[in-house]
């Protein structure tokens, strides 16, 4: 919601107009998904067809949520039009919640049910030095039951991952600051509090870069390193992502309140990303926990 928009200003219930946007926005992730699908596959091509498709899908929503934007600083958001979107981002935040419980349920069902079972005596003749610990890889032990695995080395919550912790932490306090200035008026305050928000957000991907190179390159922990490599890759590897998202959001956010959008009395675009933020940082506390010291 904008600082255009008022109460008793704004239609009924504002629809807009057929758009290009859906249609164009589908042929970009045509593209993403061809592209990654044959990049994976070997052919070399996938890789441009992936970076065209990325490239397009991001022309696509910059287009598309510039005319919410420009609607919204229009005036013709209502209240109603604010019922909507403040359903729509928790209903999308619940889905985020369900995608991130499937992969905790893997790690969780992997630790508590196939572990043992593979070091059950029904697997002793097959497996005889495989034993029930995690992440498999132990001396005299085989890093998995049929012996694919490479050897690696698992990577502690010491210190990287407290550090992010910190930095996460951290960026959830400076947003609440900016969002208590915003409702009192304190646009400057504001401002330099989600510009503070976006930077730690930034140093929490570099941080997750450095981590990902030095454990691939001298840890051996690659996704093809058991159970212990997917999950964890998988979890903080689309978590960072999910960062990297809520930074451009905080991001266009801040840019938005420069240009002087947003009320302390409407702000829902402002709200929205916090919300999406505040769900990382939760989101995070549980994978330090479940990935990095159990």
């Amino acid at each position: 919601m904008s600082a255009a928009t008022h109460h008793g200003h704004a239609p009924y219930y504002f629809v807009p107009g057929p758009s290009r946007h859906p249609i164009m926005a589908a042929i970009g992730l045509f593209f993403v998904m061809l592209g990654a699908g044959q990049w994976i596959n070997g052919h070399g091509w996938g890789a441009y067809s992936l970076a065209f498709g990325l490239l397009w899908w991001a022309v696509v929503l910059y287009q598309w949520f510039a005319d919410s934007v420009r609607e919204s600083e229009g005036g013709l958001y209502g209240d109603r039009i604010d019922v909507s979107y403040r359903w729509s981002m928790a209903w999308f935040i619940f889905s985020e919640v369900m995608f991130f419980a499937a992969f905790f349920g893997a790690l969780f069902w992997a630790r508590t049910f196939t572990l043992p079972t593979f070091a059950s005596l029904d697997h002793q003749i097959l497996w005889p030095d495989f034993k029930a610990v995690w992440p498999s890889q132990a001396p005299g032990m085989t890093a998995s039951p049929a012996g694919i695995v490479e050897p690696f080395e698992t990577i502690g919550p010491w210190p990287i991952p407290t550090i992010n912790t910190a930095l996460l932490l951290t960026s959830g306090v400076t947003l609440t600051i900016a969002h208590h200035a915003l409702r009192l008026g304190h646009r400057a305050r504001c401002i330099a509090f989600m510009w503070l928000t976006v930077l730690l957000g930034i140093v929490f991907l570099g941080f997750q870069a450095y981590e990902y190179a030095h454990a691939w390159n001298d840890l051996n922990l690659k996704l093809s390193s058991g159970i212990y490599g997917s999950t964890f890759y998988l979890l903080t590897g689309f978590h960072g992502f999910h960062v990297f998202v809520g930074m451009l959001m905080l991001l266009f956010i801040t840019l938005r309140l420069m240009k002087g959008h947003f009320t302390p009395e409407r702000h829902f675009g402002f709200e929205g990303a916090a919300w999406y933020w505040h769900f990382v940082d939760v989101v995070w506390l549980g994978l330090y926990v479940a990935v990095y010291w159990l």
